[in-house]
């Protein structure tokens, strides 16, 4: 292996991307990736006195230049977030080291938080889901266009189908597959892992009462199977930024946001969703597989429930009765 002098870091992380094409990651975690090299490398030209990010040279970013340029990301960052950084730019180096683009990985200098002990964060008080669908659907949230169908559909897929904010925008109309009474929601989830997650008559009509609603909204858009599901005002698919407003709106206006877990926000319904399930009876098995958590550690345990066991699983979330309501279901 030849070791390349001179290489700028840029062209580095070009070539860092580059190599990872065939991994297929996720549009979301590739841009999580750049945002943490983009970020760090800012720090380091700082610290390395060049300014323009694009002069930094590889060879510059020592194990010194790097524990500092980390030590000023810290200061403005919360630990999960230099937690993640230090595990990207790790995989950089590794890179780098292996491609032959630097000597060795300087990270093993630079200090790692502890990661804190995960913990639940579901909404508090027993009956807050059914009080917070219950507001929601009757038109609560006072907006300049209010759109109750939308809002009540997004609190739902956290709360009966367990989403995350990233699986919620890259669904699809085409998600929603299955005959009437079987259908199940197909979920593009972390690192580009698929899921299907079943659904109950209930959300079926949650969902058909949204998808009328975008008609009656946008009459003259032309929708497809491939267009997003869940829209923002523009009729376009809904942005992170407007995702986390709606759920926070849907909370003040529903009187709960006291109710709602520090930094929480929509995966304190996703954390409900867990919770109810394993209170009511879903084993550890089914309720990982329903959450997406399986990977290349997870032991094979966690993907051998069936999907009727899966099914079954889903529809014990008591929070279906009130959505049935709702929906209108007799």
């Amino acid at each position: 292996m030849r070791y390349v002098h001179l290489v700028r870091l840029v062209e580095a992380q070009d070539a860092f991307f580059l190599a990872r094409r065939s991994r297929k990651d996720s549009p979301h975690t590739t841009a999580a990736y750049r945002r943490d090299l983009a970020g760090v490398s800012r720090l380091i030209a700082q610290v390395v006195g060049v300014g323009d990010v694009g002069r930094v040279l590889a060879d510059d970013v020592t194990a010194q230049v790097l524990r500092e340029a980390f030590g000023l990301f810290a200061d403005t960052h919360a630990k999960s977030s230099v937690a993640r950084a230090w595990s990207t730019w790790n995989q950089f180096f590794q890179f780098c080291v292996a491609d032959g683009l630097v000597a060795g990985n300087p990270m093993g200098a630079i200090g790692r938080p502890r990661p804190a002990p995960l913990s639940p964060k579901p909404l508090r008080g027993e009956g807050t889901p059914e009080q917070l669908l219950s507001a929601v659907a009757g038109g609560a949230r006072k907006a300049r266009a209010p759109w109750s169908e939308r809002d009540l559909l997004v609190l739902a897929l956290g709360l009966v189908a367990g989403l995350r904010a990233s699986e919620i925008r890259a669904l699809r109309r085409s998600s929603v597959v299955g005959r009437p009474g079987e259908r199940r929601l197909f979920v593009h989830g972390k690192a580009n892992r698929e899921r299907s997650i079943p659904i109950e008559v209930p959300l079926e009509r949650v969902i058909e009462a949204y998808l009328a609603s975008c008609e009656a909204r946008f009459p003259a858009a032309r929708f497809s199977d491939e267009s997003p599901l869940v829209l923002g005002g523009d009729g376009a698919g809904i942005g992170r930024g407007a995702l986390d407003y709606l759920v926070k709106a849907c909370f003040r206006a529903a009187g709960m946001h006291d109710r709602v877990p520090a930094g929480a926000n929509l995966h304190a319904l996703r954390h409900t969703f867990a919770t109810r399930l394993a209170e009511d009876g879903a084993n550890a098995v089914e309720i990982m597989v329903l959450l997406g958590h399986a990977s290349l550690n997870t032991s094979q345990n966690y993907i051998d429930a069936t999907g009727e066991q899966r099914r079954a699983a889903a529809a014990s979330n008591r929070t279906y009765r009130l959505l049935a309501e709702l929906a209108g279901e007799d």
